[in-house]
């Protein structure tokens, strides 16, 4: 990731690039969508993206991914904004399990 305006902006280019150094590669889901000092006294998010970016990383091929989630998650200690429902992240797993294996990986 890298600053955009008041947002991370990820450029998915770099995941394979990363890759061919010989390394695996490891995206994080939730704090990609993190927009530093969006709320003021601590980082907002846009957690909603958060699918659909770690689908495009599954489509380039990452080895391994990361993301934070909560039971409820706006009353999380940390990266509240950032951190997806507990409860729905079995079916995008499954999702992006079934997409790793559709792109033969």
């Amino acid at each position: 990731s890298s600053f955009g305006y008041h947002q991370l902006v990820v450029d998915f280019r770099s995941l394979p690039i990363m890759r061919g150094l010989g390394c695996p590669v490891c995206y994080d889901a939730t704090h990609s969508m993190q927009s530093p000092g969006g709320l003021g006294s601590q980082s907002g998010a846009t957690r909603e993206f958060a699918a659909h970016l770690a689908r495009a990383a599954v489509a380039v091929g990452i080895d391994a991914l990361f993301l934070e989630a909560h039971p409820r998650p706006d009353e999380a200690m940390s990266d509240a904004a950032a951190q997806l429902p507990l409860a729905e992240v079995p079916a995008l797993l499954e999702t992006l399990a079934r997409l790793r294996a559709a792109l033969g990986g």
